[in-house]
């Protein structure tokens, strides 16, 4: 698979443009409206938002070579209460914006040894897993997006496509 240090830059603000727009929406919420349990794979908006942002966190620390001994689980919630997560996913997303401005071609084809979370190894080179990185974080903030539909009914949630970001953006 390959991937150029241009799109991984472009995918990475994107990642921070939707991020942005959909905790905008999610904060404009009461917080028992917030946090309650709804059908949906992690039980509620907050749990959903909490789980990308430990996807970015366990993927992020094997890319820089910095495993996160701290999360056990792909369920944990990192952050009990909104504003703490919402702070704590910006400085990610702008992580994620630097390390990706940081990126050259022979990186992105350099293997990555990394263990998952039941400890075993594998390698591969690091186009691809940024790839499914990107990827995660689309599919699970496209439930949020659809938990957000169940919020308040009528109120249509923010545009996430990346077609939106690439016409506001005026790329």
């Amino acid at each position: 698979m390959s991937i150029l240090p241009n799109q991984v830059r472009q995918f990475a603000r994107y990642n921070q443009w939707a991020n942005r727009r959909l905790y905008a929406a999610a904060g404009a919420l009461p917080a028992d409206v917030y946090h309650a349990e709804r059908p949906s794979f992690f039980g509620s908006l907050h749990n959903t938002l909490n789980h990308v942002l430990v996807g970015d966190s366990v993927w992020f620390g094997r890319f820089i070579g910095q495993p996160t001994p701290h999360i056990e689980k792909l369920n944990q919630i990192l952050h009990p209460d909104f504003a703490s997560l919402r702070s704590a996913r910006e400085m990610m997303d702008e992580r994620i914006i630097a390390f990706a401005d940081s990126l050259e071609d022979a990186q992105l084809e350099a293997k990555i040894d990394y263990a998952n979370m039941s400890g075993k190894r594998f390698q591969h080179p690091l186009a691809p897993l940024l790839a499914h990185f990107f990827n995660h974080q689309a599919h699970h903030r496209g439930q949020a997006h659809q938990l957000l539909s169940m919020c308040v009914p009528g109120r249509e949630p923010p545009e996430l496509d990346l077609i939106f970001y690439l016409r506001e953006s005026g790329l």
